[in-house]
């Protein structure tokens, strides 16, 4: 691919690096394709188990890169509608996805990171809903996200003012879940995703659906999804896999099925 990489590891770890490290990692047309492309192909995979996604060199992703305006010649309505497909097929990735957060994380990047099911971020990294300083109003799905993350009063300061925010602020903040030093960013979230990767795939994706669900379901319904979601885990294997070895102390070997 022209601007990310793509590491597909034995155990279905897939690490997604944005690549346009110049840039620190802005998005172009071409980008946001390839994003679309990667977030297909993962979601259908058989054998990808966990999605990590980090941008090259010192930077995440500074958000849509404004220097090459015009080179899609979409009117700006379709092209925003095409970008915001992009943030949906994201949102519905049913494998686990996560953000390693290591450097600036500004705009649509932000967003993207924001649109993973965990965040870690390293302690250098950066945080901003920059819009409203380009003169653009929030995109790529931070107008959904935020509120759910932080409460509206604390989305609007961020949108409105569009500060720059340190990791350990957004952590106080609820956006990220660890923080760590620059130096063990790799390691731990290599951690999490192995651990993720050894999970059982449907009742993970079924767990990720019925959490992001909830906001717009009432407690029956709710309940209702999750007795379906928990039916379906009963007849596969890896649930009579997890109890064999529960019963047999030791660790289970979960296959998607």
């Amino acid at each position: 691919m022209e601007t990310l990489s793509v590491d597909r590891a034995a155990n279905g770890v897939v690490t997604l690096t944005l690549n346009r490290p110049e840039k620190k990692n802005a998005i172009n047309s071409t980008m946001f394709g390839e994003l679309l492309e990667v977030f297909r192909e993962v979601n259908d995979s058989t054998t990808d188990r966990v999605l990590v996604i980090t941008g090259a060199g010192d930077g995440f992703c500074s958000g849509a890169d404004l220097s090459v305006r015009g080179e899609d010649k979409r009117n700006p309505l379709a092209r925003l509608h095409w970008v915001g497909d992009i943030a949906l097929v994201l949102h519905r990735i049913q494998k686990p996805v996560i953000a390693k957060v290591n450097g600036v994380a500004a705009g649509a990047g932000m967003n993207l990171a924001l649109g993973c099911d965990l965040i870690v971020a390293s302690d250098t990294a950066r945080f901003s809903e920059i819009f409203a300083k380009r003169g653009l109003s929030i995109d790529f799905g931070g107008s959904w996200l935020l509120p759910r993350l932080i409460g509206m009063h604390k989305a609007k300061e961020l949108a409105l003012f569009a500060d720059i925010i340190s990791a350990k602020e957004a952590a106080e903040l609820g956006l990220v879940n660890r923080v760590v030093p620059v130096g063990q960013l790799d390691a731990f979230v290599a951690d999490w995703a192995d651990r993720l990767a050894a999970g059982a795939p449907m009742a993970l994706a079924m767990t990720k659906r019925l959490l992001t669900n909830s906001f717009a379901v009432s407690m029956d319904e709710a309940l209702e999804a999750e007795g379906m979601a928990q039916s379906v885990n009963f007849y596969t294997d890896d649930t009579k896999e997890a109890i064999a070895a529960f019963l047999e102390k030791r660790e289970p070997k979960f296959k998607g099925r």
